[in-house]
């Protein structure tokens, strides 16, 4: 086997190499780096991408791989492990909810990216071509942002080849969320495929968002389901021996929707993540400046909560929950 390259980091046969991504500066923003770790086996096998920290104030998933990176005996391991720490420097370290400094833009709206783009789009380049297209499965950990109350589900995405989603599918179920969205929504043009795991499907691999975490906390028991949903990953993709057993009895989201807020003011929720509501249940309100009411949220149909924004400050046109109903178990 060759040594196992990204950039300048390179990882020989039975070890683990660590670097910097650069995405180099222009004319408005001095550039940024990407934190990466490459573990590569002793033999062939899959190339694993797991991708942390898109959204920057989305903790579980940094600091899961942080820890899982000292977990990994490269020379027990068959394929490639591609861990990126953390996709999105600038939103981390400035503390971002959704949006990155400099630009304003969601990082995971704007894939595949471009080369001679915003910062936003420059690093979507350089995870699209360095990271996403050197690997066969993607995994997108995400987690409750800060303003975001959030129980754990993933998204499996139906929209790419037959073979491509239901090698998807199980990826979701190894994760070992039991809770599963059914997104059958994703765009299918390549070059206008908006999401990270998106990108990878539509290039023929299959992939995952998984959403651990709750409101910006790194909580253990977050970190630790973050943890064994990788180890599943891993021994579903028979890159090693031991791990979880995949979901045996999920619950299947085939209808679900990302409520929108109408109106900029204060948002107050009426529900908890988890919480199962009737059909026009009052999900929150929001008010003006000074109390008066703007807008009053109803659940479009009877489901379960699966995240609810618990901050005031809202603006029109962004989340303020997401309700899924299910299929089947």
């Amino acid at each position: 086997m060759n040594p196992f390259k990204i950039g300048s980091v390179s990882a020989a046969p039975g070890t683990m190499a660590s670097g910097l991504l650069v995405v180099h500066a222009r004319p408005g923003d001095a550039g940024t780096v990407i934190p990466i770790t490459i573990a590569h086996g002793i033999s062939d096998g899959p190339v694993l991408a797991l991708v942390a920290g898109t959204h920057g104030s989305e903790y579980v998933p940094i600091v899961a791989l942080q820890r899982f990176r000292a977990q990994i005996d490269p020379a027990s391991l068959r394929g490639t492990l591609i861990m990126v720490h953390i996709a999105n420097v600038p939103a981390f370290f400035g503390r971002r909810v959704y949006y990155s400094p400099g630009d304003g833009q969601n990082l995971n709206r704007v894939f595949p990216g471009r080369a001679d783009g915003t910062l936003s789009e420059r690093i979507a380049d350089v995870l699209t071509r360095e990271v996403i297209e050197r690997a066969t499965h993607v995994a997108d950990l995400h987690g409750g942002d800060g303003n975001e109350s959030l129980r754990p589900y993933s998204y499996w995405i139906t929209t790419g080849a037959p073979a491509v989603a239901e090698a998807s599918r199980a990826m979701a179920l190894a994760f070992g969320l039991d809770h599963i969205v059914v997104d059958s929504s994703r765009p299918t043009d390549p070059a206008a495929s908006s999401f990270l795991s998106n990108t990878a499907v539509t290039r023929g691999k299959p992939a995952i968002t998984t959403e651990t975490g709750d409101r910006s906390r790194a909580d253990e028991d977050m970190v630790e389901l973050a943890l064994n949903g990788v180890a599943g990953l891993l021994k579903h993709l028979g890159m090693r021996d031991q791990g979880p057993a995949p979901q045996a009895s999920p619950i299947w989201i085939d209808r679900e929707v990302v409520l929108r807020a109408n109106a900029t003011g204060l948002f107050f929720a009426s529900v908890v993540k988890g919480a199962h509501v009737a059909e026009g249940a009052v999900l929150g309100r929001i008010v003006d400046y000074f109390g008066q009411s703007l807008e009053e949220i109803r659940a479009p149909f009877a489901g379960e909560i699966l995240y609810v924004v618990e901050t005031p400050p809202i603006t029109k046109g962004e989340p303020i929950g997401m309700v899924g109903s299910t299929l089947r178990s």
